[in-house]
């Protein structure tokens, strides 16, 4: 056995983790009681179990282990602070001492916990920064003098209040910044203060002075308070410079004087003024009613101006109809020798049953646009197929020779309203069709990342000069160069108002005879990929 009877009480005694380590087996022999509290272990614990005598937080592997008890068993000594790992996982700052056992594959193992020298250390020098903090930086200035009078302490603040610098205050007495004809009578004060030491509050009526480096005295106001260190009684005196108090104390009765007086003029001319405000008033009473009957024939104005819109909508749609059914019926049936001729004007039928039907529709969705109708329904919609769906529809718009190129990837499938988005995008490409000449390429790019679509349609056809930029999303707005092609002036008004619901964005950018480029970002709620 390694330990005696006596041994064994001083190792059981200690307070501090101890531990027998076998430097050949790699494990502990034994662990006293403070050890197995300090690590949490359950008791059932084996200490053959741990190979690391550091107890590491961050664990080494068996190699680096054996390397590094090598190195021990060389040096004889080793200590050095880490992170310690409990039993419970729990992680400690520790200082850890191992010790080779002379004639012996043996080594001690002593772990101190320094997880409350550290709270200590840190809760002191943080204490000492606060108080330094507190007095250096404090607007007032802050003396501390001994019994006899001496200046120990002078805060940055009153280093500026007297000129003094630190050096110089502590080789000074307190009376040497009273003026001269009160240092007796000071001292006198210091000598009771002393006998039977109290604290005073600032601004307590004393017509108080100190002087400066400079022998310039200027009124101040004091507080006093005390502390004893070691039986010995130190005072603190702090020292304010109220001599721009003063001077705003007379400002304050010059103004109060001019306010009286400017009060008195102020009522005369409230007087003045309410006299011409029930005048005024009295012509407004007179008007009002004139005003409501106004504002009620507008009102009437709107409620026939959407009665309009949707009668038009509604009754015309039908005879339309039958007028599309009935041209498809004659381009079938009808046979002869003008067949090329009659094929002619049925197509100028059908694209203008078609014009005048985007005419309606347009009509009926700025009725539902200003009468806050629309709603927003959102369903799953893959960009990629929406788009082909448009482009079938829009085949017989296209001008002789006209191509629209898509790029969008077919996985992009975002939650949006399906309606407003297909709307937009239609809209969008009947103006860059109706726009551009034959032979022309439209371009419709769409990406989507992020909750975020962004879609752009590029045309190469007349543009738009800057003067009508501004005012492209106005109501009934045609540009200067496009009087001679049909149109409402409603489009790109109602593709604003549809991106404005949507949460999103569009921008419209354009040359005059070079084409134009319309971009909008609208948000979606979700990102699917099938």
């Amino acid at each position: 056995m390694l330990f005696n009877d006596l041994s064994d009480l001083l190792f059981e005694q200690e307070n501090d983790f101890l531990g027998i380590y076998d430097l050949q087996r790699f494990h502990f022999q034994r662990i006293n009681q403070s050890g197995i509290r300090l690590m949490g272990f359950s008791g059932i614990q084996k200490f053959s179990d741990f190979k690391d005598p550091w107890f590491r937080a961050a664990h080494d592997d068996d190699t680096e282990i054996a390397a590094k008890i090598a190195k021990l068993m060389e040096s004889e000594h080793h200590y050095e602070e880490v992170e310690v790992k409990r039993f419970n996982g729990q992680v400690f700052r520790a200082g850890i001492t191992i010790s080779r056992i002379r004639g012996t594959n043996a080594a001690l193992v002593r772990i101190v916990n320094l997880n409350r020298l550290y709270e200590a250390e840190l809760a002191l020098l943080q204490s000492i920064r606060q108080y330094e903090t507190i007095v250096s930086n404090a607007t007032i200035g802050i003396i501390v003098c001994n019994e006899n009078g001496q200046i120990i302490s002078a805060n940055r603040m009153a280093e500026r209040l007297f000129s003094y610098s630190e050096d110089e205050f502590m080789a000074m007495d307190i009376e040497q910044l009273i003026p001269p004809d009160r240092m007796d009578v000071h001292r006198q004060h210091r000598k009771k203060f002393n006998a039977n030491p109290q604290t005073r509050e600032m601004g307590n009526g004393y017509d108080l002075k100190a002087v400066n480096k400079d022998g310039v005295d200027f009124p101040v106001e004091i507080s006093l308070s005390y502390f004893r260190l070691n039986d010995a009684l130190y005072a603190i005196a702090f020292i304010n410079n109220i001599v721009f108090k003063k001077e705003a104390k007379l400002q304050l009765k010059a103004q109060h004087e001019l306010i009286n007086q400017l009060n008195i003029e102020l009522e005369q001319k409230v007087a003045n003024r309410t006299h011409a405000l029930i005048n005024t008033l009295r012509q407004l009473e007179k008007s009002k009613e004139e005003l409501a009957k106004a504002l009620e024939r507008e009102r009437e104005l709107g409620a026939l101006k959407s009665r309009f819109v949707s009668l038009a909508s509604h009754e015309f749609r039908t005879p339309l109809t039958a007028i599309l059914t009935s041209t498809m019926l004659v381009e079938k049936y009808v046979d002869g020798n003008h067949q090329d001729k009659i094929h002619k004007h049925l197509v100028r039928i059908r694209a203008s049953v078609n014009h005048l039907n985007e005419i309606l529709e347009e009509f009926l969705s700025l009725g539902r646009l200003e009468e806050g109708m629309v709603e927003i329904h959102t369903d799953r919609v893959n960009l990629a197929q929406l788009v082909d769906e448009i482009l079938d529809i829009m085949q017989g718009m296209l001008k002789p020779r006209q191509t629209i190129q898509t790029h969008i990837s077919p996985a992009d499938v975002i939650i949006i309203d399906a309606t407003l988005l297909r709307n937009i995008i239609l809209n969008l490409l009947t103006n860059a069709v109706k726009y551009s000449d034959s032979e022309s390429i439209i371009t419709v790019e769409g990406t989507c990342k992020e909750g975020q679509l962004t879609l752009t349609v590029q045309d190469s056809g007349i543009g738009i000069s800057e003067e009508d930029q501004k005012h492209l999303f106005e109501r009934f707005f045609r540009a200067k160069n496009a009087a001679n092609i049909s149109g409402t002036g409603l489009g790109l008004h109602i593709v604003g108002q549809y991106v404005n619901l949507l949460g999103g964005d569009i921008k419209l950018a354009s040359v005059l005879n070079q084409g134009t480029t319309v971009t909008i970002t609208l948000p979606y709620e979700n990102h699917f990929v099938d």
